[in-house]
């Protein structure tokens, strides 16, 4: 198994995260919207599958 296999997720999780900060920091307007601007990119790959899930087996 190659040692390498895995890494095309966590591009994908970097790419997420990097469109993630652009899409909040734009919408941010004050000074702690910047502030929670950096968990919300951290987090919300989590809440759409979340939700994906929550919807595919109708909980």
């Amino acid at each position: 198994m190659a040692s390498g296999a895995g890494a095309g997720g966590g591009a994908v999780y970097g790419l997420g995260l990097i469109g993630g900060a652009v899409y909040y920091f734009q919408q941010a307007d004050t000074f702690w919207l910047f502030v929670l601007a950096i968990p919300k990119a951290l987090v919300w790959p989590a809440i759409v599958v979340f939700e994906l899930l929550k919807s595919f087996y109708g909980a």
